[in-house]
C-alpha cells in the first residue's frame, strides 16, 4: 500500500482536494478531524489536566483552550505533546485497516506534515497551492481571522515554495476544482500503476 502525504499551508484548499480524494475511492486520515473526535473522547481528561477549566461536559472547548495556548509556546507545546501522539496513533490504526483490506493507496491529511517531522511517515507527498492573493482572499473570509491571525500562522508554517519543492506531486487549487479533481485523478492514475512505490520509498 503506498502512503500518500497530503499537506499545505492555510488556505490552500487542502480539506477540499482531500475530499476529492475520499470521492475517488482513497481512504483519507484527516488529522483535523481525528483531533476534533479526541477532544471529545481520550484527549479530554488529558487536557483537562494540563489546563483546568477548558472543558465543558467533558469535551475540550476549543475557544477557552485557545485562549490559554495562544502566543504561549510552552502552553502549545504541553498541548501538543499529548495530541500529536494520539493522532498518530489514529493514523497508525487507520492505516493498518486499510492494509489489511488491501487498499492500493491511503492518504494522511497532515496540515503540518514537514513542521512535524512526518515526511519519514509516508511514501509520497502531495502539496495543495494556490497564489498567494487566493489564499489570503480565502483565510480572511474565515470568521474570526484578521491580517495579524493570518501572518501569525503563515510564520508557523514552512513557506509554500520550500513544501512545494519537496513535493512529489503539486495540485495548484488556483486554477479551479476541475483542473484539481483532474490532478487528483492523475496521481491515483500514476500511482495505482506504481504499486512497489519505487520512486523515492
Amino acid at each position: 500500500m503506498i502512503v500518500l502525504g497530503l499537506t499545505g499551508s492555510i488556505g490552500m484548499g487542502k480539506s477540499t482536494t482531500a475530499k476529492m480524494f475520499a470521492d475517488a475511492g482513497v481512504p483519507v486520515h484527516d488529522s483535523d478531524e481525528t483531533v476534533h473526535r479526541l477532544y471529545a473522547g481520550k484527549a479530554a481528561p488529558l487536557v483537562e489536566a494540563a489546563f483546568p477549566g477548558t472543558t465543558v461536559s467533558g469535551v475540550v472547548d476549543r475557544t477557552k483552550l485557545a485562549g490559554r495556548v495562544l502566543g504561549d509556546a510552552a502552553a502549545l507545546k504541553t498541548l501538543e505533546a499529548i495530541v500529536h501522539p494520539l493522532v498518530r496513533a489514529d493514523a497508525d490504526a487507520f492505516l493498518a485497516r486499510h492494509r489489511a483490506t488491501g487498499a492500493p493507496i491511503a492518504v494522511l491529511d497532515i496540515p503540518l506534515l514537514f513542521e512535524t517531522g512526518g515526511r519519514n511517515r509516508v511514501d509520497k507527498v502531495v502539496v495543495v497551492t494556490a497564489p498567494p492573493e487566493i489564499q489570503r482572499a480565502r483565510v480572511l473570509a474565515r470568521p474570526g481571522m484578521s491580517e495579524e491571525k493570518l501572518a501569525a500562522i503563515l510564520a508557523k508554517q514552512v513557506p509554500d515554495a520550500e513544501k512545494r519543492k519537496q513535493a512529489d506531486f503539486v495540485i495548484d487549487t488556483g486554477e479551479g476544482f476541475e483542473a484539481a479533481r483532474a490532478a487528483v485523478n492523475a496521481i491515483i492514475a500514476e500511482l495505482s500503476g506504481d504499486q512497489s512505490g519505487r520512486a523515492g520509498s
